[in-house]
């Protein structure tokens, strides 16, 4: 088999990835437990050189959606990772559950929409054709470095209350039940845009939540990651700055990721309308002024 065809195949594609990431869990694990700094300056420095293996694979298959389901896989392995070397608590294990069942979820809606290796996020493909001879360092620090290291900070309140072995209070449950809530808005979201493409249609989608949110999967997003920094920070006030991962992902969502994907409805039919009588977030109808 030829690499255009390896390419084009959705099975092999998930395989091939899946040994990437299984390779760059084992590389990530070995440097961390040969490094002797403080564990969050290893899981940084690890973490940076899973990026960077992943990222040569990326430029071995010329496709940038190589890391995509690194954004749902990093913080699973970390969690489980740091959850087989101490006694979990209840705090521990809602941080441990809101996190694998968020990534879960995201890494099954990545496989089910997986195009085969081929295919490259249209953001990545904008990227390349703007950018030009600066794309590969556009690729290696926005496209892999920079989500990593959002989700690094994202996922690093839930490592300090594992280690600590701190118990569980108000917070940690309504931080759960946040970010349970919030994955839950991602999957029927999600559902609802794969039925609406499904069934052959390629305008804007006006049905479920998107009748009456633009991005009721980025809220989603944005949530997630306030409920874990609120489970960790109710344990843990005086860590205050363990909320830097869900502002610099508020904020990256904000700043690019709405407004790339708003520009480019904007490309379709009707969409001055649809952005009038929707909001971009909240799925909840929005008042008409007559």
């Amino acid at each position: 088999m030829n690499m255009d065809s390896l390419k084009k195949s959705k099975p092999i594609g998930i395989l091939l990835i899946a040994c990437i990431y299984i390779m760059a869990a084992a590389l990530g694990l070995g440097v961390y437990m040969l490094l002797r700094f403080t564990f969050w300056a290893r899981l940084l420095v690890s973490d940076i050189v899973c990026t960077v293996f992943v990222f040569i694979f990326s430029l071995i298959f010329k496709n940038a959606s190589v890391y995509d389901p690194y954004w749902s896989v990093q913080p699973i392995v970390i969690v489980l990772f740091f959850a087989t070397r101490y006694i979990l608590t209840p705090a521990a294990i809602l941080l441990i559950v809101s996190i694998v069942y968020w990534g879960i979820r995201l890494t099954g809606n990545w496989a089910y929409t997986f195009g085969g290796l081929k295919h490259q996020d249209w953001r990545y493909t904008k990227f390349e054709n703007e950018t030009g001879i600066f794309y590969p360092f556009i690729n290696f620090t926005g496209i892999h470095l920079m989500p990593t290291l959002i989700v690094y900070l994202c996922t690093l309140p839930a490592v300090f209350v594992i280690r600590l072995q701190l118990k569980a209070n108000i917070g940690s449950y309504i931080g759960a039940l946040i970010c349970i809530g919030a994955a839950t808005l991602q999957l029927i979201s999600d559902l609802q845009m794969q039925k609406y493409r499904k069934s052959g249609r390629h305008g804007l989608i006006r049905t479920g939540l998107w009748k009456y949110a633009r991005h009721p999967n980025y809220l989603g997003e944005i949530l997630m990651w306030w409920g874990i920094g609120i489970q960790a920070v109710s344990v843990l006030p005086q860590h205050w700055w363990l909320l830097a991962g869900a502002a610099a992902n508020t904020i990256m969502f904000f700043t690019v990721s709405i407004p790339l994907a708003d520009k480019r409805q904007s490309q379709k039919s009707g969409y001055a309308g649809y952005k009038a009588s929707t909001r971009s977030l909240l799925p909840i109808p929005k008042k008409q002024v007559s």
